[in-house]
């Protein structure tokens, strides 16, 4: 290989100390610098990862730094006020007109029309009475549709001695403000004498 001859070129003087861009010596400590970066972005990642995933899946992480929805405490239900048993139809504005159906919800045939003839000659307006959907209910419940009937209901779960009253929506049973479902806790009187 040729050697060429030395010029003023290649001789640099020792104030300039250029060496280039990346080829100045590392300055003192900045490994530690890329290091922190480096540690904070990680941190920030697998911070933003847990949050993500604790809001996508619904599950509390005990991610103190975030606020969640803040727990309230649940008020104690104040008792409602029960409305006094009707036990006297005769009570009943007659302006109301309304009359009451009795689907047998159990296995006893024919228990419709007999809590139906009791409860008619007792003087209680009753009208349609049918098998319901289903005849494996094992208790009976009278269901209103308007919580002012709740009276009439609870006097009716007393003239039959057994039942549950329940207020339900006025779709649950349309044009029935008052409806007896027979359930399994219905015992036919004997007729053997």
């Amino acid at each position: 290989m040729a050697s060429y001859p030395k010029d003023r070129f290649d001789q640099l003087p020792e104030d300039l100390a250029r060496v280039g861009a990346h080829r100045a010596p590392a300055r003192r400590g900045r490994g530690w610098i890329i290091f922190a970066w480096a540690a904070l972005a990680t941190g920030i990642l697998v911070f933003g990862g847990l949050f993500g995933i604790s809001r996508i899946l619904d599950i509390d992480l005990g991610l103190g730094l975030v606020a969640g929805e803040e727990s309230t405490p649940t008020p104690t239900p104040t008792p409602t006020p029960t409305m006094d048993a009707v036990t006297d139809p005769s009570t009943i504005d007659p302006a109301r007109a309304f009359t009451i159906t009795v689907l047998n919800g159990s296995p006893i045939v024919g228990a419709q029309n007999t809590i139906g003839d009791q409860l008619a000659g007792a003087g209680w307006p009753v009208g349609t009475r049918s098998n319901a959907s289903t005849s494996d209910l094992e208790t009976t419940h009278v269901y209103y549709s308007n919580p002012e009937d709740e009276g009439i209901a609870r006097g009716l779960v007393a003239a039959l001695g057994f039942g549950e009253i329940e207020l339900v929506p006025a779709e649950s049973f349309p044009g029935a403000p008052i409806t007896i479902v027979v359930g399994a806790d219905f015992q036919p009187a004997s007729t053997e004498g």
